[in-house]
C-alpha cells in the first residue's frame, strides 16, 4: 500500500538548509562591483511542513523591469506566502546589476535571459545564469517569471506558456490574465533551460520598463494566488477566479509603412476588427499623414508609446 509522505522535502541553495516549517532568506553571491560592494541574489524560501510542489516566483530578469519586482515586494510585504504544503522559492530581484543601473542588461552589456545555463568561468551574465541554474531550477517543479514590455512597449497583462507543454498550458489558464498564448523557446533563456529539465514555466508580461503600473501589478498579485490556489498552497478563497482569459492561437506585429510622428488612436487590449483604424503616422510639418489599419481581427495586447518611429518599427502586437 502506497502511504503519502507526513513531511515536506529539505530545500537547499547555496549549501544552506530550509527544512519544512523553515522560512529563510538565502543569499547567492554573484560578483562584485569595481567598488568592491559585493552584490547577491536574495532568495526568499517558504517551505511548508506538508508535502507539496516547490514553485518559483521571480522576477527582474531584466533590471529595468520593475512591474514583477514591485509584485512580490507586495506579497513578502502582506505576508501572501504563507502556504500550507509544499515550498515557494520567491526572487523579487534576479539581476540586481541591471536593476541599480537603470538597465536590462549587466554592465557588460549581455542579457541574463539570453546566457542560460551559463558557464561558471564566462562573462558576468553567464555566471549569473550558472549560478541560477545550479543553485534555483534544480529544487522547482514548475515557476512564474514576471517580465514587463520594454522601453515605451506597454504590454497588456497577457501570460505566456510553451507551446508544447501542456503543465504550461494548464497553468496559464489558471492564472487567469487577459490573454494567454503559447510563445516559442529561445535559444539561452531561462524558459529554455528550465524546459531542458522539465520544469515548466509561465512568463507573466505587463506593463513598460521603469514604470509601475497598477492595473499590471494587481493582475500579477492575483493570478500568482490562483496557481497556488490551484495546486493547494493557499487555502482557497471566493476571491479565486473562474477563468475567462481569452486564448490566441496565433499573434502579429503590425509594422510601421513610414517614418514620421505616431499617434495611436485604441486603447490596449481593445478587441479590434479587419481593416479597423488603430492609429497614424504623419509629417511634422502636417502634409502627409497614414492610418495604420489592422489586417486581422482579435486583441490588441501590446503598444509602441514611442511618439516618433521609423520604417519597419512594430507598432501594435494583436492576438487573434
Amino acid at each position: 500500500m502506497h502511504l503519502e509522505k507526513e513531511e515536506n522535502k529539505t530545500i537547499v541553495i547555496n549549501k544552506v538548509e530550509i527544512k519544512p516549517g523553515q522560512s529563510k532568506m538565502v543569499l547567492i553571491t554573484i560578483s562584485r562591483l569595481p567598488t568592491g560592494t559585493l552584490i547577491e541574489i536574495p532568495v526568499h524560501v517558504f517551505n511548508a511542513k506538508k508535502p507539496g510542489p516547490t514553485v518559483l516566483l521571480q522576477a527582474g530578469l531584466h533590471g529595468d523591469e520593475i512591474n514583477g519586482i514591485e509584485t512580490l515586494r507586495r506579497m513578502l510585504e502582506h505576508n501572501d506566502f504563507n502556504i500550507e504544503k509544499g515550498c515557494a522559492v520567491v526572487v523579487p530581484i534576479l539581476n540586481i546589476f541591471g536593476f541599480i543601473h537603470f538597465s536590462r542588461d549587466v554592465p557588460d552589456g549581455k542579457d541574463v535571459n539570453r546566457s542560460f545555463p551559463g558557464k561558471k568561468l564566462g562573462s558576468l551574465a553567464s555566471r549569473m545564469a550558472y549560478h541560477y541554474t545550479k543553485e534555483v531550477l534544480p529544487q522547482i517543479d514548475f515557476g512564474i517569471d514576471l517580465h514587463t514590455g520594454g522601453g515605451q512597449r506597454h504590454n497588456f497583462p497577457q501570460v505566456r506558456y510553451t507551446a508544447m507543454d501542456e503543465s504550461s498550458k494548464h497553468f496559464a489558464k489558471i492564472f487567469n490574465a487577459p490573454f494567454y498564448f503559447p510563445s516559442k523557446l529561445i535559444s539561452g533563456s531561462f524558459r529554455k533551460a528550465a524546459y531542458n529539465l522539465e520544469k515548466p514555466i509561465l512568463v507573466y508580461e505587463a506593463g513598460e520598463s521603469m514604470r509601475f503600473d497598477k492595473h499590471a501589478i494587481k493582475t500579477a498579485i492575483k493570478g500568482i494566488k490562483n496557481v497556488l490556489r490551484n495546486v493547494g498552497m493557499l487555502p482557497k478563497s471566493d476571491e479565486a477566479d473562474q477563468s475567462n482569459s481569452i486564448h490566441f492561437e496565433s499573434t502579429k506585429w503590425i509594422r510601421a509603412s513610414r517614418a514620421g510622428m505616431f499617434i495611436p488612436k485604441i486603447e490596449n487590449g481593445s478587441e479590434v476588427n479587419q481593416g479597423q483604424v488603430l492609429g497614424y503616422i504623419t509629417d511634422t510639418v502636417a502634409k502627409k499623414s497614414k492610418d495604420v489599419v489592422s489586417p486581422v481581427s482579435g486583441h490588441v495586447f501590446c503598444i509602441n508609446y514611442q511618439a516618433v518611429v521609423n520604417q519597419g518599427d512594430a507598432l501594435f502586437h494583436i492576438g487573434a
